[in-house]
C-alpha cells in the first residue's frame, strides 16, 4: 500500500504536544521548516496544541499562522 501515511490518533497527537511542552516552555529557541522549504530560527509564542483534533502544531514569534509539530526543531539554549 502506498500513499498518504496512517492519520495520527487524537491520543497519539496530544502525546506529542505534551511531550514538546514538557520539555520546552512558551519563548524557547526553535527552526521550523517553511512552507517554501527554507528553515528560520525563531521562537515559540504557544505551548503546542491539538489543531481541529487533526494536528500538533505551535505558533511561533515572526510567523503568520501556526506550523506543524513535526516541522519544528527545539534549539539547545545558550549557556551562560
Amino acid at each position: 500500500m502506498t500513499g498518504r501515511p496512517a492519520r495520527k490518533s487524537a491520543a497519539q497527537l496530544q502525546a506529542a504536544c505534551d511531550k514538546f511542552n514538557a520539555s520546552h516552555q512558551v519563548g524557547a529557541a526553535v527552526s521550523v521548516e517553511l512552507d517554501s522549504g527554507e528553515v528560520r530560527e525563531t521562537v515559540t509564542t504557544s505551548a503546542a496544541q491539538v489543531l481541529s483534533g487533526h494536528t500538533a502544531v505551535i505558533w511561533l514569534d515572526g510567523i503568520r499562522g501556526c506550523y506543524d509539530l513535526k516541522r519544528v526543531t527545539a534549539l539547545k539554549a545558550a549557556k551562560a
